[in-house]
């Protein structure tokens, strides 16, 4: 379980999160929503114990994040490839760091995903490069997996093979999942739990099946009316 409690964080004049507490359930999969500059890559770096909070407390199992990065495996939304590696060498890199990577499962995705060793970082496409940015970090067996716009700039296909890696890779109650995007559409019959963040504050959290039940709302509709009424 991540759990935030009354977390702050300011940079410069701008407040990213305001007296923020919540709750990331583990074994679940969990949708960090809400419009650009809403705070979520602040909450996800926040968890990864990139940034530090101004106040407040951030746990993962209980422990401070920096103790816990081993269980914690990370998808930023900048391309942080190496641009004159090949996908080998980017997986070579990236395995020496990680007790947990998985080399089954690297070899199994990268046939899934329709991407080849040799292929260099700089040559391919946008697509590719998100395919291979999610490969790398999907093949770790961390049971925390946050991703920060997976989605973000590629197109409708890569998109479906990406959200499809995501349910055929995901070990249901021993894995969560947290995935901040504002491409909700794309995600919706993925998420169990939800998060909607807006100007750093949450708006609605909850189980997202009781709330879509409860409010008659697709998410997407009810993330409308949460920032709709707040505005």
């Amino acid at each position: 379980m991540i759990e935030f409690k009354n977390v702050s964080k300011s940079f410069g004049s701008t407040m990213a999160l305001n007296d923020v507490s919540l709750v990331f359930p583990r074994g679940k999969i969990i949708g960090l929503f809400g419009p650009n500059g809403a705070g979520k890559s602040t909450s996800i770096k926040l968890i990864m114990g990139l940034n530090r909070p101004d106040r407040g407390e951030i746990s993962v199992d209980g422990e401070d994040p920096q103790n816990k990065k081993k269980n914690l495996a990370y998808l930023p939304e900048i391309d942080h490839l190496y641009s004159w590696m090949n996908i080998a060498q980017a997986a070579d890199f990236t395995r020496t760091f990680y007790d947990d990577w998985d080399e089954g499962k690297y070899r199994d995705l990268i046939n899934f995903l329709n991407l080849q060793e040799d292929m260099k970082i700089a040559k391919i496409s946008k697509g590719q490069r998100a395919k291979a940015k999610l490969l790398l970090t999907v093949c770790r067996r961390a049971p925390y997996l946050l991703m920060d716009e997976p989605l973000s700039g590629i197109d409708i296909l890569t998109r479906e093979e990406i959200i499809n890696t995501l349910i055929r890779d995901y070990r249901e109650g021993e894995q969560t999942i947290i995935i901040s995007t504002h491409e909700i559409a794309e995600v919706e019959s993925l998420v169990d739990e939800v998060i909607f963040l807006d100007q750093g504050k949450v708006k609605l959290s909850g189980n997202a099946e009781d709330l879509r039940i409860e409010r008659n709302m697709s998410l997407v509709e009810l993330m409308k009316e949460a920032f709709r009424n707040a505005n």
